[in-house]
């Protein structure tokens, strides 16, 4: 038993109707004009679209300079993989302190090496104990509560709040009780 073909309509892209001839012609491999993208990556000759290059290239009229570099005031780490400092850079926070001297060390490690980025974030651990002392040495009781975001945490995630409060009091409870059993041993 043969096949039987009928002439089926079918619809393309924009609700026009199609019969099955018209559908085989349309996807032909010598159209695929109607695919987004078709031919960017045919020969540039035979494509506006693509920039082509000037030859000799239109430079009159630049005025580009180099900029100056800004002033070095302040120490400013950069990658012993590079050869100098950015000609612009941010001078708002030194280092300074105790963070300061483990950026120091972590600078002087490849950005390769895993110890470059643990000091990094270590020294910014650091550097917010710091600041709080910093704060409390001037007089000013920091709202730690508040510059930590508790009050969204309660109200959005109270599960992880609690969660973060009982591994603070087991790790400050156990820290107490090693403390006390040593004073209590000691001959």
């Amino acid at each position: 038993m043969e096949p039987q073909f009928s002439m089926t309509t079918q619809r393309d892209h924009s609700g026009t109707r199609l019969d099955a001839q018209q559908e085989a012609k349309r996807k032909s491999a010598s159209d695929y004009s109607h695919i987004k993208g078709w031919g960017a990556d045919l020969d540039h000759k035979n494509r506006p679209a693509y920039p082509m290059e000037r030859k000799p290239p239109r430079l009159e009229g630049l005025h580009w300079h180099d900029i100056e570099d800004q002033p070095l005031r302040v120490k400013v780490y950069h990658s012993i993989e590079r050869p100098g400092i950015t000609p612009v850079f941010g001078t708002s926070t030194p280092p300074s302190g105790v963070s300061g001297k483990i950026r120091d060390v972590a600078y002087g490690l490849s950005e390769n090496d895993i110890r470059h980025w643990l000091m990094l974030l270590f020294a910014d651990r650091v550097n917010v104990v710091e600041g709080i002392l910093h704060d409390l040495s001037r007089g000013h009781i920091p709202n730690i509560f508040a510059e930590m975001g508790w009050k969204a945490e309660m109200k959005h995630r109270p599960g992880r709040l609690a969660l973060k409060v009982a591994v603070t009091a087991t790790v400050l409870g156990l820290g107490y009780k090693m403390l006390t059993r040593r004073k209590a041993r000691s001959y």
